[in-house]
């Protein structure tokens, strides 16, 4: 699935969660990624939790209309009314990041309420100097807990997914943490998204397949021609990802 970087109303990539860069359009995007056929789309608003600024429900709504597969939104989600007004716009899956910590008893009761195949917890992850992991904050702040412990927390919060991202992979395209991922997969008994790295189709059938994680997103190869060329929206061919025989 796409997984699109939305900053300022623009649609931005990153490297290793750095140096945005614009890439175009959104809703251009969604209407080229409709042609497609893409089965998901994942859309992430990184200034909203950022910049403690409100969702852009109008906008979300734009997408939420043009979007002819189901979209999952992360970004700025604070209460379980920003669930509810998100869920009536047409957003599927509510995906939360930092309101994981901030407020850990709002994102249960909206797995309670509205069913936690509909709650995504958005976990990133970076290498530690002891080749070990750790939770990576995006505000700077310290948490006094391990990886595996920070995952059983989150698990425990009741959330559908968990969309893993590996913030020294991110932008890079030199494929997926696969480490990481079988790791994540091995501990917990939950769907997991692969994020951060993916350049090429082989590297999607490495995690689907070889490792068998559940679903897996797309960040540059989803809005580049190729490593170090211009934007093309595209999206691999679905014969191009099936499992060999």
């Amino acid at each position: 699935m796409p997984c699109l970087l939305l900053q300022n109303k623009r649609l931005v990539k990153t490297v290793k969660f750095k140096n945005p860069s614009y890439i175009g359009d959104p809703i251009n995007a969604v209407k080229i990624y409709n042609d497609k056929e893409v089965d998901e789309l994942v859309l992430l608003d990184i200034s909203a939790s950022k910049n403690d600024t409100i969702i852009d429900f109008e906008l979300i709504s734009d997408f939420a209309a043009e979007c002819f597969m189901p979209l999952a939104y992360g970004g700025g989600v604070k209460t379980l009314e920003d669930f509810q007004k998100l869920y009536s716009l047409g957003i599927e899956k509510v995906i939360v990041n930092t309101l994981l910590l901030d407020n850990p008893g709002i994102v249960k009761k909206a797995a309670e309420k509205f069913g936690n195949q509909s709650v995504v917890a958005s976990v990133d992850v970076i290498k530690n100097n002891k080749k070990g992991y750790d939770i990576y904050s995006h505000s700077g702040r310290d948490i006094d807990m391990s990886f595996e412990n920070y995952i059983t927390y989150v698990i425990n919060l009741n959330v559908g997914e968990l969309l893993i991202t590996s913030v020294d992979n991110e932008g890079t395209w030199n494929g997926y943490d696969y480490e990481l991922m079988e790791y994540i997969d091995k501990i917990v008994n939950i769907p997991i998204i692969a994020n951060g790295g993916c350049g090429s189709v082989n590297d999607l059938n490495k995690v689907l397949y070889d490792i068998g994680i559940q679903a897996a997103a797309i960040g540059s190869m989803a809005v580049y021609q190729k490593k170090g060329m211009g934007v093309l929206i595209r999206f691999p061919k679905r014969s191009e990802i099936i499992k060999d025989e």
